[in-house]
């Protein structure tokens, strides 16, 4: 994907601004991280940081360890020793920052970290593009085998490696998978090293992107990158609807965005009481029908009442009734403590201006009694009457 004032070139290499998807305004660097302390100087006697950050496809980051004797900077193109084999990435963080970054990862700064060889020349970028229009070739030809050797598989992508001598297979599956045999089929078909990568629903749905039912780009795919586990009690804390079709998101799993403001809920929440709360009164028991933590009003439904509905209650005033029941304590009813004017839930603010609304209000207008040109159609109707007109006298007076 190319930045917003160029277009697509070979490969992910946009062809206008040449940083290969790493210029911050395109879609492919939405997980990139802004570099703040660019340009600030080290304090003296510190030495910057020696690992730099790499991004591959689909935003797959790693770190690598680069050269004392040598500089790199956000949107380079280098070749990264991956023994065995060469991979190609773009520099999308350098600095201090990456220190950062590796301890959010938990990525540990020891000799396990890989090397920068150097930049890439004009050579291995040229096989890194030809490797990566490989890619959906192989990604079908792949499928073709799995349906054919009937394996309960579903692969979702294939990434080469930079020297074009490797390439992972990002697969879904339900249950485990033996797929011994089908890596001996892509190494006879591909003649390459086979990497198999199990992935679940949500990193396919990162991986392939869309438009949320929010009407935004998907969370997972733009800067998304703590994938946590999300239950239904996510959903009850907030009061939502248990419907999976809403609740769900595009990976067919529940939606990230529940645990957003979980924890606030959860704290709003202990000032209310239990959902199992009862209020004796002298008709019954009164329990609570629903809580509204933004308004701070609870419902009470009177369980020996048959004509009111719900009654809204005040916070303050619904736990004194709580401490009085738990004391022994009878109200009369609960309706006689409940909010009067509660204020309607929708503000009728609105007014139709100039048929704002109406269906219709795109429609053409059909000129009645003119046309387009400036005449009349009465006019046109006497024009024919008078050509009409002669024909008949004439047709009289041969028949005479």
């Amino acid at each position: 994907m190319g930045c917003n004032s160029c277009s697509n070139g070979t490969g992910d290499a946009p062809r206008g601004c040449k940083n290969n998807g790493s210029c911050g305004t395109c879609g492919s660097g939405g997980k990139t991280t802004y570099d703040w302390l660019e340009g600030i100087a080290l304090p003296s006697g510190m030495s910057a940081f020696d690992i730099v950050e790499v991004r591959f496809k689909n935003n797959r980051k790693g770190f690598f360890r680069r050269k004392s004797t040598d500089s790199y900077y956000v949107g380079d193109v280098v070749s990264l020793d991956l023994n065995p084999g060469t991979d190609v990435g773009v520099v999308s963080l350098t600095g201090e920052l990456v220190r950062t970054q590796m301890s959010l990862r938990k990525v540990k700064d020891d000799h396990e970290v890989k090397r920068i060889l150097h930049k890439s020349s004009a050579e291995e970028i040229e096989v890194w593009h030809r490797a990566r229009t490989r890619e959906e070739a192989t990604r079908l030809k792949a499928r073709e085998i799995i349906k054919r050797l009937k394996i309960n598989m579903k692969l979702t992508d294939v990434e080469f490696q930079g020297d074009e001598k490797k390439a992972t297979f990002f697969y879904i599956a339900e249950q485990r998978v033996d797929f011994r045999e089908l890596v001996r089929e892509f190494a006879t078909t591909f003649n390459l090293r086979i990497d198999m990568r199990q992935i679940g629903a949500r990193q396919e749905a990162a991986r392939v992107g869309g438009i949320g039912s929010c009407g935004r780009e998907l969370c997972c795919s733009t800067w998304l990158t703590d994938f946590r586990s999300v239950s239904t009690g996510a959903a009850r804390y907030q009061q939502l609807a248990l419907n999976p079709v809403k609740l769900a998101g595009q990976c067919g799993k529940l939606k990230c965005c529940l645990n957003f403001e979980l924890d606030q809920y959860v704290e709003a929440l202990k000032e209310f009481p239990s959902a199992n709360t009862k209020i004796r009164t002298s008709k019954g028991n009164a329990v609570i029908f629903k809580m509204d933590i933004f308004k701070k009003i609870v419902y009470f439904l009177e369980l020996g009442e048959t004509t009111g509905g719900p009654q809204p209650l005040s916070l303050e005033v619904a736990n004194n009734l709580i401490k009085a029941s738990e004391n022994g304590e009878k109200i009369a009813s609960i309706s006689q403590y409940s909010i009067q004017d509660l204020p309607d839930e929708v503000s009728k603010t609105y007014s139709n201006v100039d048929a704002q609304d109406d269906l219709t209000r795109f429609d053409k207008n059909k000129m009645q009694g003119r046309r387009s040109d400036g005449k009349s159609k009465k006019g046109q109707q006497n024009r024919q009457n008078r050509h009409k007109g002669p024909r008949k006298v004439k047709s009289q007076k041969s028949s005479s």
